[in-house]
């Protein structure tokens, strides 16, 4: 997986949200909102990434079971591939 080009992060306040910005991004009229724990997984899925990798990092940053964090990975990437942040 990967991002799809022209998605950035932006904090608004105490919030963090993704947003389209650029040509390609002109008809994207949505703004995804993240929590802390999503704003962390956003920042390390940088290149190909895969939903272990993922998952490997909710691990290490806040301690929580391997089957736990999976689970939280992959349904956070389906709602990005959804929306169409992330493609395969």
């Amino acid at each position: 997986m990967r991002k799809v080009d022209g998605f950035v992060l932006r904090q608004l306040g105490e919030e963090y949200i993704i947003v389209g910005e650029g040509v390609e991004q002109i008809n994207f009229n949505k703004l995804i909102s993240l929590n802390k724990s999503a704003k962390y997984l956003w920042e390390n899925a940088e290149g190909e990434f895969d939903i272990d990798l993922l998952r490997d990092s909710l691990v290490k940053k806040y301690d929580v079971s391997s089957d736990l964090a999976y689970a939280d990975a992959s349904s956070l990437v389906e709602k990005w591939i959804e929306v169409g942040i992330i493609e395969m």
